[in-house]
């Protein structure tokens, strides 16, 4: 996975090898949106345990020279996440993405890495329209989305927050990518 410059792999994430490594992440300020600020190591194993065991849910880690980098959550949305709260499409693949917190900011870094995770998604011809929902005060993600083409759609409530609910298609991601 490539973007402009920088090069990233994906590899499924071991949610008992790499918890302590998520532990930090999802528990970091930066990480508010992500709710899971709380958590203590056992509760992130058991999170992403149960994403490993769950058939329309997938956790993968992006690499960036082999160190981990962002995490990328792809599901169904017809049987996850959404159920309920719109008309889920043939094609539909949810996604969320959170990128590491550091303490030397890269210019540029995390829309490489929202590219590249969209890249990924797409690069599978059954991936019709990426679907997100990220909540409605994470004005630095919808800035990020729309840069790649993402339509927001409507407000939604969800059971643990008030979400933007936002679409993107192959065509809107690539020429936004190409613009």
């Amino acid at each position: 996975m490539t973007s402009d410059t920088m090069t990233f792999t994906l590899r499924p994430l071991d949610p008992l090898k790499d918890a302590e490594l998520l532990h930090g992440w999802v528990t970091h300020p930066k990480a508010a949106f992500w709710m899971m600020r709380d958590a203590r190591l056992r509760d992130v194993e058991r999170a992403y345990t149960e994403i490993a065991a769950d058939e329309h849910h997938h956790a993968l880690l992006g690499l960036r020279d082999g160190e981990p980098v962002f995490l990328l959550e792809k599901y169904d949305p017809a049987h996850r996440e959404l159920v309920g709260l719109y008309e889920p499409r043939p094609g539909d693949v949810g996604m969320h993405f959170l990128v590491a917190p550091t303490d030397t900011p890269v210019h540029g870094f995390t829309r490489a890495v929202i590219t590249a995770v969209m890249a990924h998604l797409f690069e599978d011809p059954a991936t019709r329209r990426v679907v997100v929902e990220p909540d409605v005060g994470n004005k630095a993600v919808h800035a990020l989305n729309e840069a790649v083409g993402f339509e927001a759609a409507r407000e939604i409530q969800k059971p643990e927050k008030r979400a933007l609910l936002s679409f993107c298609t192959r065509e809107r991601f690539l020429k936004a990518v190409s613009a």
